[in-house]
């Protein structure tokens, strides 16, 4: 949470600072922010292996959050879109290097038959610090006016999470086979991850080559009108949305079909975008971003409870790093076309063209068997 409220001050305003103050254009951010989480999904394939490997968590975590505390003072320091960038890959290093460690913690915590009220409670808590950053952002936008303020000020919280993880933080017990030893990349591995987690992995790459990043609903509200100094109550609205369906929607993947609410999340996704494409307007704008957040909700915890569940405990750590270098990389290519084609053809373009995908995506899910109920515990 602390460190989310740290990272969200800077994202929210990011975008913006990165056009109007230093001249970048649509396709550079486009590019900033698909290479940023490109970077974060190819790190997390190592520190995942590597976590599986030694049986460690908590050093790798130590190691991400610590990279990205400390990289936080960049943003307000940065001369120019070099210093930026820069800084935002060396971030999402970090954010790389913890986030398999992370959710396989998670995965290693949680009784099998409540993952999914696991993974959906680990959401609705990283949306508390990702929609309380926002809040902070237009706040002392509104005090001070001064980017660089905002961005000094987002160093506490990082530093603060650093400190906890430190000092509060335990590695827990590893249960029985659940390190064997042996090298987690090989391809026998890869074999043991099985047909089903692969499933999982096409899923998730299709279902991100139809939702670019959150930095084009910025643009959008902006573009319909909102000043500055609000800009960040986008972000606020899109996390207020996904915190609190994230938990319920977990809830619910413990109980229910797990393919019909992947469904029904993509069904949230194709709305949010006609009602950002069409409605040009600070409402229209409004629904299409909580619209997008319950789409959040709905999927992204889903989508982690599947890899938990599909692979092999002692592969854990390496399953979802090659389930986020996979759709880290689709997401470098859906936000580059994004910035694309709102740069050739304007906004409800890309809205429009997003949504297309989300159709699609759809329609993959439903001629696909086998992401439809639960696995059996380990």
């Amino acid at each position: 949470m602390l460190m989310d409220i740290s990272s969200e001050m800077i994202h929210a305003l990011l975008p913006v600072y990165l056009v109007t103050v230093l001249g970048a254009s649509m396709v550079t951010v486009g590019l900033i922010e698909g290479i940023a989480e490109a970077t974060a999904s190819i790190t997390k394939i190592f520190s995942g292996a590597l976590s599986d490997w030694l049986g460690k968590r908590k050093l790798l975590a130590v190691i991400g959050y610590g990279l990205a505390a400390f990289t936080k003072p960049v943003f307000p320091l940065a001369p120019s879109i070099g210093w930026l960038v820069a800084a935002r890959f060396v971030d999402r290093v970090g954010k790389g290097i913890r986030g398999a460690p992370r959710d396989a913690l998670v995965a290693d915590l949680a009784p099998a038959q409540l993952r999914g009220a696991s993974f959906g409670l680990r959401q609705s808590l990283d949306t508390v610090g990702a929609f309380l950053g926002p809040l902070l952002a237009i706040c002392l936008m509104w005090l001070t006016a001064s980017f660089h303020a905002v961005f000094w000020v987002a160093v506490i919280p990082a530093f603060l999470a650093l400190t906890l993880l430190l000092f509060a933080v335990h590695e827990p017990m590893r249960q029985p086979g659940a390190r064997d030893g042996k090298n987690p990349l090989s391809l026998a591995a890869i074999k043991r991850l099985g047909a089903a987690y692969w499933l999982v992995v096409l899923v998730g790459v299709v279902l991100t080559l139809a939702r670019f990043s959150e930095a084009f609903l910025i643009f959008r509200a902006q573009d319909v009108g909102l000043s500055l100094t609000f800009v960040p109550v986008v972000l606020v609205l899109m996390n207020v949305a996904y915190g609190l369906s994230a938990f319920p929607a977990g809830v619910l993947f413990d109980r229910t079909n797990r393919k019909g609410l992947l469904a029904a999340g993509l069904v949230l996704l194709v709305a949010a975008d006609l009602a950002l494409a069409l409605m040009p307007n600070l409402g229209g704008v409004a629904l299409g971003v909580i619209l997008w957040g319950l789409h959040m909700g709905f999927t992204q915890g889903l989508l982690a409870t599947l890899v938990a569940d599909t692979a092999p405990a002692a592969l854990r750590g390496t399953a979802y790093g090659y389930f986020n270098l996979l759709t880290g990389v689709a997401m470098l290519v859906a936000s580059v076309m994004a910035g694309a084609l709102w740069d050739a053809y304007g906004p409800a373009a890309t809205f429009l063209v997003g949504g297309a995908f989300a159709v699609l995506t759809l329609g993959v899910l439903v001629a696909m068997r086998g992401v439809t109920g639960r696995v059996a515990a380990d």
